[in-house]
């Protein structure tokens, strides 16, 4: 591959903390950071743009961070913005390294060559999934059992319609541990937690669900928390407590109905 993306020295695709965790959890946060590689420049944009849900997560690592501290989990994270490559999206899809950010045209994702594409896939899109996948397999030689969580956040207002949740949870097929966290989280005092919204979940929109959860038969989730909540430090830490809470408590309701 005649084109490279990541220049020497610059931060590695993947953080982690918390390998050796002994909870039955592993976090992943897909869209972790609003990093860009320094051969992209600002892909054509403004740096207020850089700073918005169109490139990262806003507060997802943060609160995921205190979420795996408590519960002695190992949280995998994804260290670039999500317009260099979405590491939530299959690849190849039009949101893989998508043109438009929600109404803001991307120029640095315009004409790109077939080079230039698979070095966004091969530098951060695939060692991020690899080591995800070395994670579980690692576990299920130990014969550990695993729940993947996926840690996101949604913009509170989204082309111009504010969200009245507070916060969602997400799954395709399989409901199981889902379903228990959605309850948990429900029983949490003022909250509204909306369920598959704002948005469905499937093979285009959820890859490392999909793929690290229902495909290797592992119970999984994701987890939405509306950005203006986790902005500040006292709300990452305050969704932070109530998640691994909710957890908890789904994980003890799980246990029991698989009997």
């Amino acid at each position: 591959m005649s084109f490279q993306l990541l220049s020497a020295g610059e931060p590695h695709p993947v953080l982690e903390w918390g390998r050796g965790g002994q909870s039955v959890f592993v976090i992943a946060v897909d869209h972790a950071s609003p990093r860009i590689p320094k051969r992209l420049g600002d892909l054509g944009l403004p740096a207020v743009e850089l700073e918005r849900h169109i490139a990262w997560d806003i507060g997802a690592l943060a609160v995921a961070r205190r979420v795996a501290e408590a519960l002695d989990a190992p949280l995998v994270a994804q260290n670039y913005s999500r317009l260099v490559i979405d590491c939530n999206r299959r690849p190849g899809v039009p949101t893989s390294i998508t043109p438009v950010g929600e109404s803001i045209r991307i120029p640095g994702n315009e004409g790109l060559s077939d080079e230039e594409v698979t070095a966004r896939r091969v530098e951060i899109f695939e060692p991020y999934h690899a080591h995800l996948q070395a994670l579980l397999d690692e576990r299920q030689r130990a014969g550990r059992p695993t729940i993947l969580v996926g840690q996101h956040s949604m913009t509170h207002i989204f082309k111009s319609v504010r969200r009245e949740m507070h916060a969602a949870v997400m799954y395709n097929r399989d409901r199981r541990f889902a379903g228990a966290l959605l309850d948990a989280l429900r029983r949490e005092p003022g909250l509204v937690v909306a369920e598959n919204e704002p948005y469905t979940v499937s093979e285009d929109n959820a890859w490392t669900l999909l793929y690290h959860g229902e495909e290797r038969g592992l119970p999984h989730v994701e987890i939405e928390i509306r950005q203006d909540l986790i902005r500040s430090d006292n709300g990452q830490a305050e969704w932070a407590q109530r998640i691994a809470r909710a957890l908890l408590s789904a994980y003890e309701q799980f246990a029991r109905d698989q009997g």
